[in-house]
């Protein structure tokens, strides 16, 4: 994707040179008054376009930081939700190796055949 974004603007980069060395004429610009400007028809153009563009360009980046301070904040409010609603962990289990009164046979240790036969 970064290749197609560089062949872009390398297209766009030489047809601008083909605009200019075909077009580079003197242009009397009046401005105001009697105040004039001499000045060439690339310089003039490619003026007018970023003049255009810069108000466009403030406002997407405007746009684009207040998004990301949106998701920042909304992203800490996650997290101390999920760590304000996450249960108490367990209390530790304690084994020991003294016997239980009233426990349970070990269903696994070997038995000794009774003599009367199976029950």
């Amino acid at each position: 994707m970064q290749f197609l974004r560089t062949a872009f603007w390398v297209v766009i980069a030489v047809g601008l040179a083909f605009f200019c060395m075909a077009n580079y004429v003197p242009v009397t610009v009046r401005l105001w008054g009697d105040m004039v400007m001499e000045t060439k028809l690339p310089v003039l153009l490619i003026g007018a376009f970023l003049l255009g563009a810069l108000p466009f360009w403030i406002m997407a980046r405007a746009t684009r930081w207040r998004l990301k301070r949106r998701l920042d904040s909304t992203q800490k409010a996650l997290v101390v939700a999920t760590a304000a609603a996450a249960p108490p962990p367990p209390p530790p289990i304690v084994v020991s190796d003294a016997p239980v009164m009233g426990s349970l046979p070990d269903p696994l240790a070997p038995t000794t055949p009774s003599p009367t036969g199976p029950a």
